[in-house]
Order: C-alpha cells, then sequence, then structure tokens
C-alpha cells in the first residue's frame, strides 16, 4: 500500500494510511486546537475547532476526522482559518453557562483563589491553603486584619442571608501558619544572577520583594524608615493590625533573601539613576510622591505622581518600573500588594529578555446575576449556618468557627480553570463571549457524585464522556438527552452521576474539554 506523503505549513511528512491531519500534524509538533477530540475515541467533528485549509478544495475541513491523502497541501495557521476557530469559540461560548473564576477572586485585586482557599479549609487542608493564599499574596495575616474585603461584596452567598467571611479565612490560615514551628515558604528559583533595586518597602514594594525574589532575581529594598513595612507600620492602628504580625511576616520575605537598607531616602542618600545603573532593573513603590520633588526629575510624570505603562509598569527610564500610591493612590494596601505582584512578572519579562507585556489577560466566562432558583441550586451544596463572627473585635477564628464559616461558601466558580480548554483556547484566539447573544439557559449543578460535579451548562456535547462510560462497560453510563438545542449529556432514565459513573468517573473528568466534569474539592 502506498504510504500518503503530504505537506502541513510547508513541513513533509510521511504517514500510514488512514492517518487523520489532526494526528499528521501532532507528529511534527503542529498544534492543532481541538475539544471534541481524544485519541481512542471516533471523532464527532462537533466543535469545528480544528478546521484547516487544504489547498484546491473549497472551504474548511475538521482536522480530527478528514483523513490524509497522498499529494495533500494543509494549512493550519491561516487568517481564514483563525477567523473560522474564533467563530467557533465565539458560538460555543454563546451557550456556556458558568464562571471561569468566582466572582470573589475576579474582584479580587490580588487575584488570589478565594475559593480553593475556602474548600482546603472547610476540609482541614491548612498548609494546601496557605500555598493557595501565597501564591497571589505575599503578606495574608496582614491584609487579613486590614482589607476592607472588596471580595465580600461580590459574594454572591450576599443575596441570600451574608457573604463568606473571606478575610478572616485568609487571615486564619495565615495566623495558623504563622505560629507553627515551620511556616510555609515557597521554592524560589535558582538564582538568576539579576540584581534588583525596590525603592520602598511597604505594601507594593514587600509584594514585589517576595515574587522576585521567588524568580531567583537577588532584590534589595530601600526605605527612608529603619524598618520595613511602610504605610502598615506606621499608618494603621496597632490594635488592628499588631507590630508582631507585621514583623513576622515582612521577616519571612527577607527570609527568601531579599536584603533590607533602612535608613535610606531616594534623592537624599541615592538617586534613581544611581539605582538603575547599580542594578539591572529598579522598582519603584515609595507611596505618594510629589510631582516637583526633584528626586524624580528623571522620570516622566503622570497627574497623581510617576507615569506608567498600565499594562506592564515602565515607566520613562528603561529598566525602571513603578507601582503602588507613586503611581496613584491605591488607597488599599491590597491593590497596593497586587500592583507589587503584577510589576514583579514584568520585571521577570525584562530580565529574562521576553517581551515585557506584564501578567497574561485570560478569558473568563461570567454567568452576571444568579436568578432566585439558582442561588438555591448552589445553597443546596452549602452550610445553611449564619455567619461566623469571632468572640471579640480584634480576635480571628477559633478552628471550629472557621471549618463553619468555610461550609457557606457556595462553591460557584469552575473546578477547571487551569485545564478548561474552551478557555485556553478563547484566550487564545481572542474569542468573544457576547457576540452571538441569546436567552441565557437557566444554570443548573449536579452533585450527587461523592467526587465529581457536572454543570450541564458547561458541556459542548462533544460525547466523550458517553463513549468513556461505554468502553469502560458501566452499566447505565451516560447518553444524549433530548433533541436540537435542548440537547444534554445525562444519565438513562433519569437516574444520577453517581449512578452512571461508577468506574469511569475519574477519566471521564479528565478528559472533559471544559469544566463540565470535575472533581468537587479542586
Amino acid at each position: 500500500m502506498k504510504v500518503p506523503k503530504l505537506t502541513i505549513d510547508n513541513l513533509n511528512i510521511e504517514v500510514r494510511a488512514g492517518t487523520t491531519i489532526l494526528e499528521a500534524a501532532g507528529l511534527l509538533g503542529i498544534e492543532i486546537p481541538a475539544m471534541c477530540f481524544l485519541s481512542g475515541c471516533k471523532p464527532s467533528t462537533s466543535c469545528m475547532l480544528c478546521v484547516v485549509k487544504i489547498i484546491g478544495k473549497t472551504g474548511l475541513v475538521p482536522a480530527c476526522g478528514m483523513k490524509v491523502e497522498d499529494g495533500m497541501l494543509v494549512q493550519t495557521d491561516t487568517q481564514e482559518v483563525a477567523e473560522a476557530r474564533r467563530a467557533a469559540l465565539e458560538l460555543l461560548l454563546s451557550d456556556h453557562i458558568g464562571d471561569c473564576l468566582g466572582p470573589c477572586q475576579v474582584t479580587c485585586p490580588a487575584g488570589m483563589n478565594i475559593p480553593l482557599m475556602i474548600r482546603q479549609i472547610a476540609r482541614g487542608g491548612l498548609s494546601g491553603a496557605i500555598e493557595t493564599i501565597k501564591k497571589d499574596i505575599a503578606l495574608p495575616a496582614v491584609l487579613g486584619r486590614i482589607c476592607p474585603a472588596p471580595c465580600e461584596k461580590a459574594c454572591r452567598r450576599r443575596a441570600y442571608d451574608q457573604p463568606v467571611a473571606v478575610c478572616l479565612l485568609k487571615r486564619y490560615a495565615a495566623d495558623i501558619d504563622l505560629a507553627s514551628e515551620q511556616p510555609y515558604l515557597p521554592v524560589c528559583k535558582p538564582s538568576s544572577g539579576m540584581n534588583v533595586a525596590i525603592a520602598g518597602a511597604g505594601p507594593a514594594g514587600l509584594a514585589a520583594a517576595y515574587y522576585l525574589q521567588r524568580k531567583g532575581h537577588q532584590v534589595t529594598c530601600f526605605d527612608e524608615n529603619d524598618r520595613a513595612g511602610g504605610m502598615l507600620r506606621y499608618g494603621v492602628d496597632k490594635k488592628l493590625l499588631p507590630e508582631t504580625v507585621l514583623d513576622k511576616e515582612t521577616s519571612m520575605i527577607f527570609g527568601l533573601g531579599a536584603i533590607f537598607k533602612g535608613d535610606t531616602k531616594i534623592g537624599t542618600d541615592i538617586s534613581v539613576q544611581e539605582l538603575a545603573v547599580d542594578f539591572d532593573a529598579v522598582f519603584i513603590a515609595t507611596g505618594p510622591i510629589q510631582n516637583d520633588d526633584p528626586a524624580w526629575s528623571s522620570l516622566e510624570k503622570g497627574q497623581e505622581g510617576i507615569a506608567i505603562n498600565s499594562g506592564n509598569y515602565e515607566t520613562s527610564l528603561k529598566g525602571v518600573f513603578a507601582g503602588g500610591d507613586c503611581v496613584g493612590r491605591r488607597k488599599l494596601a491590597v491593590r497596593a500588594a497586587a500592583h507589587g505582584k503584577e510589576a514583579a512578572v514584568s520585571i521577570d519579562q525584562y530580565l529574562s529578555g521576553k517581551p515585557v507585556t506584564g501578567s497574561e489577560k485570560t478569558f473568563n466566562s461570567r454567568i452576571g446575576k444568579l436568578r432566585d432558583d439558582e442561588i438555591n441550586n448552589f445553597l443546596r451544596n452549602a452550610s445553611d449556618s449564619p455567619r461566623e463572627v469571632p468572640a471579640r473585635k480584634y480576635d480571628g477564628f477559633e478552628p471550629e468557627q472557621a471549618q463553619r464559616e468555610a461550609q457557606r461558601c457556595l462553591d460557584c466558580d469552575c473546578r477547571k480553570p487551569v485545564d478548561c480548554k474552551l478557555r485556553r483556547y478563547a484566550t487564545e484566539y481572542g474569542a468573544r463571549q457576547n457576540r452571538y447573544k441569546n436567552e441565557r439557559r437557566l444554570f443548573t449543578q449536579k452533585a450527587q457524585h461523592p467526587d465529581v460535579i457536572y454543570e450541564p451548562g458547561k458541556c459542548i456535547k462533544c460525547g466523550l464522556c458517553i463513549q468513556i462510560a461505554a468502553e469502560a462497560k458501566e452499566r447505565l453510563g451516560l447518553t444524549f438527552i433530548g433533541r436540537g438545542f435542548d440537547v444534554q449529556v445525562a444519565v438513562p432514565f433519569g437516574r444520577s452521576i453517581s449512578e452512571g459513573l461508577k468506574k469511569a468517573a475519574a477519566k471521564c473528568v479528565q478528559s472533559c474539554p471544559t469544566g463540565a466534569l470535575a472533581f468537587k474539592n479542586t
């Protein structure tokens, strides 16, 4: 039998007969996006995301179902192909009912994965909770005491009774960690050999130091005061934020290797230009500045301070970045800390010789305001207890209180925001969720399975889970129910997911291209 020879994106390849274009492209290292394809399963060509152009043929074809032919000339990355893929994604998104991130996480200035932290606390996993927290917040015990909790204003539980006490839960996990014999310290990357100067050791500067040290860069923090903390130390009521808490958290940051040099004022003891010469990069986080102060004469100013590129925190001076109150009043310490975290991403890109694009802007699907019956859907899986209140004004939660409070969370986030192919490709192709508008269907959530949660509104009807369940010889398994736009994947005879998936649940979750099927405790 003649071995087919074809060309994909100007690369030649020979493959066995019966190979699909998708498989052939994979052998060449060319990724063609696909959501309804899984090796070993029959292709359904339902998502139409894997379309490619075959020279000499009209229109586009799905690569997952088209077998190669000798002499084929295939193009996978033309503008026509990209536009078709974007349209396919936007059609899928027009009927997608679910949030990629919980409203609390979207509203949190630091973007912390609040729902995951709460689930970890609810099941007693404090080591996991503090790791989740410190991925996005460098000073959780501090901010857990002083943050006005904008995340709680977005909490969906608020529509029913009171929001979940997010900040108190964050503080609880952080306080337990600080009091332990071995508080959590993240693993830092090997030394990059790069040195970064940070002017200002307040919330923005400390956060930047924390994340840059984790990236392997050597940080030196300069501050006009003799102790680190900035407005956290000198502008906050000591009853609300005891110095012992601030000292412990700042010492952990410097314990990662950052160096603190106090009693050093920018413009008097050292200039921005000198820092730019002596260090590979500089981050200015001194707090509010006066535009006519000669200390900042080398930098372009905006209306409220140092002018920056809002996308990556770069100033007008090469290698110098700025954030926090010196570029405009942040008002909230958590927003200043978020600036430090985001600026660290840009500084790391700069030091690594990459384009300085700042933090990636990832697609985020949003349901919007829930209807009353949808709120009830979430409430079925949450505790009906009232919001917990600490015994005294400045106290935190006791362990039992923290667990009870965590169990009030509605868990309205997606459990697979990182692994969801729909989100990944929507980001890559710049898809818009509302391009094709229609009336939103009712959000439903099925959580009868001990380990798996099923949200039909996120399903793209690829049928992979149906094939997997059949292959595993599930007694009931899954099937398509309904017709046309009303079709859904469900267990036959109206039975529960726990009855339908007794053997194949894990593989179904792992193969699901969206968050329709997910593990509950992730």
